[in-house]
C-alpha cells in the first residue's frame, strides 16, 4: 500500500487532502499541532496521528517511508506573519526544509508536495496571474513562502527530488472557521451594521477545498522534476460582491459598509491563470454560488454564543 504524510493535518486544509489520500487507497500519517483522538482523526481518513512540531527528528521517530510528503503545516496568515515574524519564519522555512532534509537523506524516491500562495509574487494588479509572473513580495507571510520555494527548487536540482509546489488563491468550504467568509457570517448573523476592511473593490479568486485538494492529488500522481501551478478557479469576484451575497442568504436587514483601510500585506487582487492545472486534467466542479450557500448552511448548524 502506498503511504503519504501530510503535516499540519489537523488543519482545515491538511484534513481535506488526508481524506482526499485515504480516499484514494493510501495509507495516511499525520504530523503537526492539535489534540486528536483516534475516533476523530480517523473520520478524516488518517491511520496515525503524532502530535508534534515538525522537525527532523520527529520525521525520524515516526519510523516510516512514505511516497509522498504534503507540507500543509505552518502558517497560514499574513496578519500573523506582520505581528510575529520570528515565529512565522520558523514555522514556513524550518519546517520545510526539515522535511527536505528528511526525504534527501532518510527517504530517497519521495515526492514532496508544497501548498504555496501567490503572496510569493506580489501585487500583481488586476490580471490573470501565470505561475512565471513575479513581483516583489508585501508581507513577511509571502517573503517566507518565497524562501521555502526557493530551498525547494534547491532540493530538486541538487539532490533530485519531485517536488510539486501549487500556489493556492482563496480556499474556502464548509469547516472553514477563519478569514473572510466565517467573519462575515458571524458579523452578518449578529450584527446590524457590519463594516468591513478595505473598499469592497478589492478581487479574490475563489476555489473550494474540494476541488483543491482533488488538484492537489492528481497534481502529486503526475508530478516529475520541478513543477509549479496555480490553484484557483480563473474567476474573479469583489468582495463586495461576496459579503452581499452572504447577506442576502441569511435574509436580514443588515447595513453593509467598507472602511477604505487596506491591510498592510493583502494585495488587492488576486486571479490564477489556470492553464497548467487545466493541462493534468484538472477543472473546478464546485460552483461558488453553490459552495457559498452550503457553507452558510454550515454555519447555521453550528452553535454560536
Amino acid at each position: 500500500m502506498k503511504s503519504v504524510l501530510v503535516t499540519g493535518a489537523y488543519g482545515f486544509l491538511g484534513r481535506n487532502i488526508a481524506k482526499e489520500f485515504k480516499k484514494n487507497g493510501y495509507y495516511v500519517s499525520g504530523i503537526g499541532h492539535g489534540k486528536w483522538h483516534k475516533d476523530q482523526y480517523t473520520m478524516w481518513g488518517i491511520d496515525s496521528w503524532h502530535e508534534s512540531t515538525i522537525t527532523f527528528e520527529a520525521l525520524l521517530n515516526i519510523k516510516q517511508k512514505f511516497d509522498i510528503i504534503v507540507h500543509c503545516g505552518g502558517s497560514g496568515s499574513v496578519a500573523f506573519s506582520r505581528e510575529n515574524p520570528y515565529e512565522d519564519y520558523q514555522k514556513s522555512v524550518q519546517s520545510t526544509i526539515s522535511l527536505l532534509e528528511y526525504i534527501r537523506l532518510q527517504n530517497q524516491g519521495c515526492k514532496f508536495i508544497y501548498p504555496s500562495s501567490p503572496a510569493v509574487q506580489g501585487n500583481l494588479g488586476n490580471v490573470p496571474i501565470t505561475e512565471e509572473m513575479i513581483e516583489m513580495p508585501v508581507s513577511p507571510y509571502g517573503f517566507h513562502k518565497r524562501i521555502a520555494e526557493d530551498l525547494c527548487l534547491s532540493y530538486s536540482r541538487n539532490f533530485n527530488i519531485d517536488i510539486g509546489i501549487i500556489r493556492y488563491f482563496s480556499i474556502y468550504g464548509d469547516g472553514l472557521q477563519k478569514q473572510l467568509l466565517w467573519d462575515a457570517c458571524k458579523k452578518i448573523n449578529s450584527l446590524e451594521t457590519v463594516v468591513f476592511f478595505g473598499t469592497g473593490s478589492e478581487t479574490r479568486d475563489w476555489i473550494h477545498v474540494l476541488d483543491a485538494v482533488n488538484l492537489l492529488y492528481l497534481f502529486s500522481q503526475q508530478l516529475n522534476g520541478y513543477q509549479i501551478i496555480n490553484g484557483g478557479c480563473g474567476e474573479t469576484t469583489s468582495i463586495n460582491v461576496i459579503v452581499n451575497f452572504l447577506k442576502e442568504l441569511f435574509d436580514k436587514q443588515v447595513s453593509i459598509s467598507f472602511n477604505g483601510v487596506t491591510k498592510e500585506g493583502d494585495p488587492l487582487h488576486f486571479w490564477a491563470d489556470t492553464t497548467k492545472a487545466s493541462l493534468i486534467g484538472w477543472k473546478p466542479t464546485v460552483n461558488l454560488w453553490d459552495g457559498l450557500r452550503s457553507y452558510v448552511n454550515y454555519f447555521r448548524d453550528l452553535k454560536h454564543d
